[in-house]
């Protein structure tokens, strides 16, 4: 036979002059065909030129005669490098393709642990090794491998079901593990102690691949010569053995590890426990996912009896843990976390924990099973797909979704299969060069253009498996309630509210009404929200709650669903529907602002920056000028401010803002909002007084939180009031008093918007002083009258609002007094005692101390009055410190040398994080609230805008605590001394 280079390319060589070479070298040219089938023919080539070389066969001469062994043989060497090294190392191991009932049978479960139990010298109907163990350990190493040649073949030459060859590589684990335990009993004189061992995970599913880590547990009994202290200590030297049997590398290399970690405790736990010491610790401590972990447990090796017993004892608590409150909330923390931990870099290519890789679907089955399991033992199967056939066939999930999801499973599992064959290596990352997914590829039995139909092919299956594992667990709700297609699904009404108990909603009826409300129906309004919804439920679900989520989309949607944008923009924009379903289910405050604002929606699609003070100045004064009357005027001022507060509110919860930017953002809306408000007021007295000129110039003076720019969603506007008559003093009072009386009446109606009030306390006398002053008023008061803590109010006095000559030289004649000579150590006295009187005093009845953010320890008044106390100690001479802004001013501090770097870092983190923690409890309650809330659904919302994962409340409550507790810390020895 003439071969030229050329047949050799079209086959899939690489390096054609060699591989002729090799082939006229070994006589083999009738065998050439064989090998454009196999993953790698140069890898194929190369290893059957090895092994015929340490072959005392003519093995060449006996694959031309027998073309199943060699399609065989050629199959296995193209496809993993580690089993053609094991066969030139054991050249009598190929022996085992030339059986020609390979392709139809496999061994059985009990032939395979007897095959190993005799390669370790061990009796297969004993535990006990009957000979010595000297070399036990590299023989099952051998034994293993040996079998694993077989069952390649199988896999990639007779191309044997997924569920066949998984099935058969988990039997040969448990097999393993059989001999492993039998080795071990040689090492450990256990005596009478009864010990099993208990397969977890892949290998308790029949579901095993190549390369993975074994886990199980480990369960004893005494013995009855034993007393249990002594059984315990035998049987965790016994299972460490097994451990070490499995997981050791020795001359013949390793098997794979042997993965004790899902035990009771975890790492921290003993390694073996009786079956007693197991359901005690699953009925008082085991986390949701633990339960979820022993789905698929099965008795692996050692004593059967006592492998069953513990199965029998612990599954009926498998099917009881979706009632607990925080299932969903565990489950969904658990897969966020594993996916957390993925390197960046790798995140798009791991075809087990990426998106749209295998844990999507075994998590969205399990999820399912744990679900309905309670009720149907139907679906109650260790296997996966075994169980995604039993949900379809019971009509959880759609006959259609089920075959592409089997489909999509297979090919992923198929793919892990090929990868980790290669090396017998552990591992899910798809290769990034051109030559490993070529092999990769012609092992998956894409020959032709390879490289190409396989990222075709695996970028299409991820996608449709992300897409499948949103829908699956949310779709069916949708049947249950609305007149959908069957689909072969039957969902019933009793499993559609245990489905959205386990989601997390604490009223699946209401849930179940407001669906049905939405989707019933054959309007396209209702056809496109049976599209969205099922993603919508997920992002509901992931939320902080639930139930808030829905019935706040069910409100929005009335209030919109007529327009012919919204859920068109829904439906196309997904960054639109997240970000309303976040909202949605984590912020009340600014839903009950949307549901006001609908088409703020349209917001949602963008970026959400502040808006200039003077553009919505212009927007606002614009708007309230084509209004008939002050009293719709103004509203639509409020109606902007709504508009805004709604964009800032989105910001926040969706962490596009941080502290500095928010406090600016509300500063800048309430500035605006005063100043239209003010003109519009203005100008209607000024008529009804029959003015032909304003009778006087008018300013606000903001102050406070207002002042320095640190507004919160929780603040008032604090203000002073100032005019200037331009001629009759007595009509500019009375004009000034009206406007500012009629302005504060106004933004302090109920309306459909957060009311604005103004308080006027930090005035002149405070409330015992006139609401409205003139600006010589002013003068004369703080130049003789006034005390130190109108001075340090002073500090944060900023006039934003109003005429601006009138403004200007407020601040002028403010400057000369706050600004002024240090204060005296009498003065620095008076302050604390202040701060003292207002601590004891002004914390609400019942509040705690701890949690109080404001008036708390190491809260904002604590940080705020240390900064102002610096500056009017050192204001007079540090420019810096000369300035509304607590931050800025302790920067100038700091920078001066007044506070060390330290206590000022100190006091600037707590300022800002408490500061945001006050704006998230209040966008999580709804209303202004200055503690941490108590209640747990609030307390999960204020983490989720805080940034914290789902289950971390905890971690939110210790960090504030800690966080203040060093403020205070700094507070006591600067403010304090």
């Amino acid at each position: 036979m003439t071969l030229r280079s050329s047949t050799f390319v079209r086959l899939g060589f690489a390096d054609a002059a060699a591989a002729l070479a090799t082939v006229e070298r070994l006589g083999a040219e009738e065998l050439i065909a064989f090998f454009g089938r196999v993953g790698d023919p140069d890898l194929a080539l190369r290893a059957l030129a090895d092994l015929a070389e340490a072959s005392t066969d003519d093995l060449v001469e006996e694959l031309l005669n027998d073309e199943g062994t060699a399609m065989r043989l050629l199959s296995v060497l193209g496809a993993s490098r580690a089993l053609g090294e094991h066969l030139v190392k054991h050249p009598t191991h190929w022996r085992a393709l030339t059986d020609q009932r390979l392709g139809s049978t496999r061994p059985t479960a009990a032939a395979l642990r007897a095959d190993l139990l005799t390669a370790v010298g061990a009796d297969p109907t004993s535990e006990v090794p009957v000979a010595t163990v000297a070399k036990a350990e590299d023989a099952l190493r051998v034994a293993y491998r040996r079998m694993l040649v077989p069952l390649a073949a199988r896999d990639l030459a007779h191309s044997l079901a997924l569920e066949d060859t998984a099935a058969e590589i988990s039997d040969l684990a448990c097999a393993t593990v059989e001999a492993a335990v039998a080795i071990a009993r040689t090492k450990v004189d256990a005596g009478s102690l009864r010990f099993a061992v208990i397969a977890l995970g892949k290998t308790g599913g029949h579901e095993l691949n190549y390369v993975s880590d074994v886990d199980v547990v480990f369960v004893h009994e005494a013995g009855a010569d034993q007393d249990l202290d002594q059984a315990a200590d035998l049987a965790g030297k016994l299972a460490a053995e097994v451990i070490e049997v499995c997981s050791a590398h020795t001359s013949e290399g390793t098997i794979w590890p042997l993965d004790a970690a899902l035990r009771p405790e975890g790492k921290a736990g003993a390694l073996s426990r009786t079956l007693d010491g197991h359901v005690g610790y699953y009925e008082r401590w085991a986390s949701a996912w633990e339960f979820q972990a022993l789905l698929k447990a099965r008795p692996a090796a050692g004593d059967r009896a006592l492998g069953e017993a513990y199965v029998a004892a612990l599954a009926p608590m498998v099917w009881k843990v979706a009632e607990r409150a925080d299932f969903v909330a565990e489950t969904q923390a658990m897969r966020r976390r594993v996916v957390s931990l993925l390197p960046t870099k790798d995140a798009g290519r791991n075809l087990k924990l990426g998106v749209g890789g295998l844990r999507d679907v075994e998590f969205a089955v399990q999820l399912l099973q744990l679900v309905h399991g309670r009720t149907d033992d139907r679906i109650r199967s260790s296997s996966t797909l075994v169980a995604l056939e039993a949900l379809t066939r019971a009509g959880y999930v759609g006959r259609e979704d089920g075959e592409e999801l089997h489909q999509a499973y297979t090919f992923l599992r198929q793919m892990e299969h090929r990868l980790q064959l290669f090396d017998l290596r552990r591992t899910h990352l798809v290769p990034r060069d051109e030559g490993s997914l070529r092999r990769l590829a012609r092992t998956l039995g894409m020959v032709r253009d390879p490289v190409e139909t396989f990222n075709q092919q695996w970028s299409r299956v991820r996608v449709e498996v992300r897409r499948l594992h949103e829908k699956l667990f949310y779709r069916p709700l949708l049947n249950a309630v609305a007149s959908l297609p069957a689909d072969g699904l039957s969902l019933t009404p009793d499993a559609a509210l245990d489905r959205l108990e386990a989601l997390g909603f604490s009223d699946p009826g209401a849930a179940l009404r407001h669906l049905q409300a939405m989707t019933n129906g054959v309007s396209r309004s209702a056809a496109i929200q049976r599209a969205l919804l099922p993603v919508m439920l997920d992002w509901f679900a992931s939320g902080a709650n639930p139930d808030a989520g829905l019935f706040g989309f069910r409100r929005v949607s009335e209030s919109l669903g007529s327009t012919h944008w919204y859920l068109r923009a829904l439906r196309d924009e997904g960054l639109i529907a997240e970000r309303l379903a976040r909202i949605l289910s984590t912020s009340p405050y600014t839903t009950t602002l949307l549901e006001a604002e609908p088409e703020g929606v349209r917001m949602l699609g963008g970026e959400l920056p502040p808006v200039a003070a003077d553009v919505l100045t212009a927007e606002m004064v614009a708007s309230a000028h084509r209004q008939g009357t002050t009293d719709a005027a103004v509203r639509t001022i409020r109606a902007i401010r709504r508009r805004e507060l709604f964009r800032g509110s989105v910001a926040e919860v969706l962490g596009l803002s941080d502290i500095d930017t928010t406090g600016e953002r509300l500063s800048r809306i309430t500035d605006a909002t005063l100043e239209a408000s003010l003109r519009t007021v203005a100008h209607a007295v000024q008529e009804e007084m029959g003015a032909t000129l304003a009778p006087a110039q008018l300013a606000i003076v903001a102050m406070g939180r207002y002042g320095g720019f640190e507004l919160g969603y929780a603040s008032d506007a604090d203000v002073m009031f100032v005019y200037r008559a331009v001629e009759q003093p007595l009509m500019a009072q009375q004009y000034a008093e009206r406007v500012f009386g009629e302005l504060s009446r106004q933004l302090a109606l109920p309306g459909r918007d957060p009311g604005l009030g103004l308080d006027a306390s930090l005035r002149p006398e405070g409330r015992q002083g006139p609401l409205v002053r003139s600006m010589d008023a002013y003068a004369r008061y703080y130049e003789r009258d006034a005390e130190v803590w109108e001075r340090q109010a002073l500090l944060r006095a900023d006039a934003v609002v109003g005429e601006g000559e009138l403004r200007d030289d407020f601040t002028e004649m403010i400057d000369a007094f706050r600004y002024g000579p240090p204060i005296t150590a009498a003065d620095a006295r008076e302050i604390r005692r202040i701060k003292g009187r207002v601590d004891a005093e002004r914390l609400p009845r019942g509040a705690d101390r701890n949690l109080h953010v404001k008036l708390g320890r190491g809260g904002l008044a604590d940080i705020e009055w240390t900064v102002q106390l610096l500056q009017l100690q050192h204001a007079d001479h540090i420019e810096g410190l000369r300035t509304p802004r607590t931050m800025p001013a302790l920067e100038a501090a700091r920078d001066a040398g007044v506070i060390d770097h330290a206590d000022a870092e100190t006091l600037a983190t707590g300022w800002r994080h408490v500061s945001r923690v006050r704006n998230a409890t209040t966008l999580a309650r709804g209303r202004a609230a200055n503690s941490l809330p108590t209640n747990p659904i609030e307390r999960r919302t204020t983490a989720a805008i805080l940034g914290y994962g789902p289950g971390e409340s905890e971690r939110m409550l210790d960090d504030y605590l800690r966080i203040t507790r060093q403020t205070r810390a700094v507070v006591d020895r600067i403010f304090w001394d």
